[in-house]
């Protein structure tokens, strides 16, 4: 995932580049060991295009943490994939990640950019213009919208539209991270809206031909999405 401007700021009216093609940003699963997973993660990186992966083990100890990111960080580094922490801007830097994510209720973003230096960091923007804005001017490098479709992954409290990508995505020089609930047969309308990565959790883990079937099948769907 390359790093991106600092601030949300309006694309100049002329501005006629072509958009980079969009890519799958994986989620770990809620729960998981390690050790036993990096197979498994490693079979889903080398089957196709994948920007980040993120380590989400919420209210996980800080040992626990330290651990799965000891184990799985040069799985995914050496495949010259970014690996991120959420919450946890400290460990990111501490422990050799490449960034961190920041939900609205983590560490503010402002004081996670400090921390984090010139590493990557996300920022959690639900369906707010105002919110992502604001993560803008903190510093963030990318932001995410959702939930788009319902998910078993977290409680759904916010509802996006691909409505808001577009308007992102049109206006705005920092990526977006569509997030909740994408699926390869349903993230076709975000792709096309203007999303820049897909953030994806069941649809590779869970997926029946297991998780190197759901990367394939997912980078086929925006592929198709796009014409490509």
């Amino acid at each position: 995932m390359a790093k991106a401007a600092k601030k949300a700021k309006p694309k100049p009216l002329a501005e006629s580049m072509p958009r980079e093609r969009c890519r799958l940003y994986l989620v770990t699963p809620p729960a998981f060991d390690p050790l036993a997973w990096r197979d498994t993660l490693a079979s889903a990186l080398d089957a196709g295009d994948v920007a980040s992966v993120q380590l989400r083990l919420k209210e996980a100890e800080d040992d626990t943490l330290k651990r799965a990111i000891d184990a799985l960080r040069p799985v995914v580094q050496s495949r010259d994939v970014a690996f991120l922490v959420n919450d946890r801007p400290d460990l990111a830097v501490a422990l050799g990640c490449d960034g961190a994510h920041v939900g609205q209720t983590d560490m503010p973003a402002a004081q996670a950019r400090k921390l984090l230096g010139d590493l990557i960091m996300g920022v959690t923007c639900h369906d707010s213009r105002d919110l992502a804005m604001s993560a803008g001017e903190d510093g963030a490098d990318y932001v995410a919208f959702g939930a788009f479709f319902p998910t078993d992954t977290k409680e759904t409290v916010h509802h996006a539209e691909p409505e808001l990508l577009a308007w992102w995505s049109e206006l705005m020089e920092l990526p977006c991270v569509a997030i909740g609930g994408i699926t390869a047969a349903n993230c076709a309308p975000l792709v096309q809206a203007g999303a820049n990565f897909l953030a994806v959790v069941g649809a590779v883990w869970n997926h029946p031909e297991g998780p190197a079937a759901g990367v394939q099948a997912m980078n086929a769907a925006i592929d198709a999405a796009t014409g490509a």
